[in-house]
């Protein structure tokens, strides 16, 4: 009996219900969670902590998610954290319309959750060969790998439309020898992290 209590104990919490945002018509944004009005910065600091939430349109109940993420997005952008580089936006707006367009948005929901995978485990690595301090932000090189793989990220779309007039594409071998460089890269930064560890 006490073993079961303890199963029920170590039991996974369901994820939480994701928080229901209406949008009024003044473009106002209120959290039917906190009974208080929110901003799109609210909103952005909600998924960054992993918060999951939909909005509504307040008079009509449209689903409205879906524009207000992008609402962030430029709003991000307008800050000067310039995340999408130019040549990654003209990619995708010239997919509007294209054939392949309903294939896109699964191949990209893969991609970053490929590379939000290998980012956690780069942080995992890095924090464990530093033995728990990690100030990953300013991990040298970590910032030019990230370019790296948005840039590869980049020549995977011009490979999804290779029919595009755009810069030749690379072929899928060099793309894997793009990754395994930056494997490479990642290996000898944890290697020299341990050896300046050791030292001191």
């Amino acid at each position: 009996m006490a073993e079961n209590a303890a199963r029920a104990d170590a039991a996974p919490e369901p994820p939480a219900q994701p928080v229901v945002v209406k949008k009024y018509a003044n473009r106002r944004l209120y959290n039917t969670e906190s009974s208080s009005y929110v901003t799109l910065e609210d909103l952005a600091a909600m998924v960054r902590q992993g918060r999951d939430f939909v909005v509504f349109d307040a008079k009509s109940g449209e689903d409205i998610t879906r524009s207000v993420l992008t609402q962030i997005i430029v709003e991000e952008e307008a800050k000067g954290r310039n995340l999408l580089p130019e040549s990654f936006l003209r990619h995708l707006i010239g997919f509007y319309g294209d054939s392949l367009q309903s294939v896109l948005p699964r191949y990209l929901e893969h991609a970053m959750a490929g590379f939000a995978r290998q980012q956690e485990q780069m942080r995992r690595s890095m924090e464990q060969a530093m033995g728990g301090f990690n100030p990953f932000g300013a991990l040298p090189g970590f910032e030019e790998m990230s370019k790296q793989n948005m840039a590869m990220l980049e020549r995977a779309m011009s490979l999804f439309a290779p029919f595009r007039p755009t810069e030749p594409a690379q072929t899928v071998d060099q793309l894997k020898a793009e990754v395994e460089s930056l494997r490479r890269q990642l290996a000898e930064a944890q290697r020299t992290d341990k050896g300046s560890s050791r030292e001191a």
